[in-house]
């Protein structure tokens, strides 16, 4: 199993590095002529919820329309992504996508969810970073060589929890399997709260998490942090280092937040909604406010973070692949 794995030695290219974001001239030729909907495909509350509430307000001034935010949710994301995909493509109409319903949903369920989210989106910017961060319950391993270890002593025993067949959380942990040679039960949780809960009554020996989710249990010692699956470490826990610096390369899983529209939206309104995300997201008082989520900001224009998401969608596909994920 340890040799096939291998063969995504490669194939997990790093991301593409953004080039400068510059408004472009030609978008102040477009302006909305009626209200704004973007789709968020979850349930309201959280950091997800809560970043596209802060976004949709502060661009509707410079828009000089209303910008809704409507929850759509349900099968992985799918159905309000599914709409967006559908719908008009004048401008009007976005979506608030992430990892899962923009790259790993179309290798993981059924027709991909109805959509492609390659062919049937154009990415208008990508905003953030959720970090997927490496927690144990308080009486199990000090570090991620401890883990390892003891993963490698007792193939089978230990087990990992996740927010879901097929989440983020789920795949980030098989990518660090993959990376370290170990074998892990998978216990899936419906939402990262019980899944919180399960690791900080010590029923659970580990998980990857996003940050937002078991920051404050991290915080209150209800569990430890071993290090982050990304290739940053973050302010909010400065002491924790990436898995790379622990000896774990390429094991990078960070969940993402961008803003879509459906193909064939026209060039000025694409231009012109990109230039005010990016604007806006540039404002200090946003920056604080979506870093309070515990979310970390990187900003990508529509063409720097297209490649990026083209890279994850092959790059999920195939850890999916390998560690045979199925969504039922």
């Amino acid at each position: 199993m340890i040799l096939t794995r291998r063969r995504l030695l490669g194939a997990l290219a790093g991301t593409v590095a953004a080039p400068a974001l510059i408004r472009s001239a030609s978008a102040a030729t477009w302006s909305p002529s009626r209200t704004i909907t973007m789709v968020v495909p979850y349930p309201a509350g959280g950091p997800t919820d809560a970043a596209a509430r802060i976004v949709a307000q502060e661009i509707a001034g410079p828009l000089g329309q209303t910008v809704i935010v409507e929850n759509v949710p349900g099968a992985s994301g799918s159905i309000g992504s599914r709409r967006v995909a559908k719908g008009e493509a004048d401008g009007h109409l976005i979506v608030l996508g992430n990892n899962q319903t923009h790259a790993t949903n179309i290798s993981l369920l059924k027709d991909g969810g109805g959509y492609d989210p390659i062919k049937d989106f154009v990415p208008l910017a990508g905003i953030a970073d959720l970090q997927h961060v490496l927690v144990v319950r308080n009486d199990f391993a000090v570090s991620v060589e401890d883990l390892v270890r003891r993963a490698k002593a007792e193939p089978g025993k230990l087990n990992y929890g996740s927010t879901g067949p097929g989440s983020g959380s789920h795949l980030t942990m098989e990518l660090f399997k993959v990376r370290t040679g170990t074998d892990m039960v998978h216990v899936p949780f419906r939402g990262a709260a019980p899944l919180a809960q399960e690791i900080a009554a010590g029923r659970i020996d580990c998980s990857f998490a996003t940050l937002p989710s078991v920051l404050g249990q991290i915080q209150g010692d209800l569990m430890k942090a071993l290090a982050l699956a990304s290739g940053n470490r973050s302010d909010l826990l400065p002491g924790v280092p990436m898995l790379r610096e622990t000896g774990v390369p390429d094991a990078e899983g960070d969940s993402w937040l961008a803003l879509f529209a459906p193909a064939g939206i026209p060039a000025a309104a694409r231009e012109r909604l990109t230039a005010e995300i990016i604007a806006a997201l540039a404002k200090p008082a946003v920056k604080d406010a979506i870093i309070k989520q515990g979310i970390a900001l990187n900003v990508r224009d529509s063409a720097a973070f297209a490649a990026y998401q083209a890279n994850e969608v092959k790059k999920w596909a195939e850890v999916a692949r390998i560690a045979k994920v199925v969504v039922e």
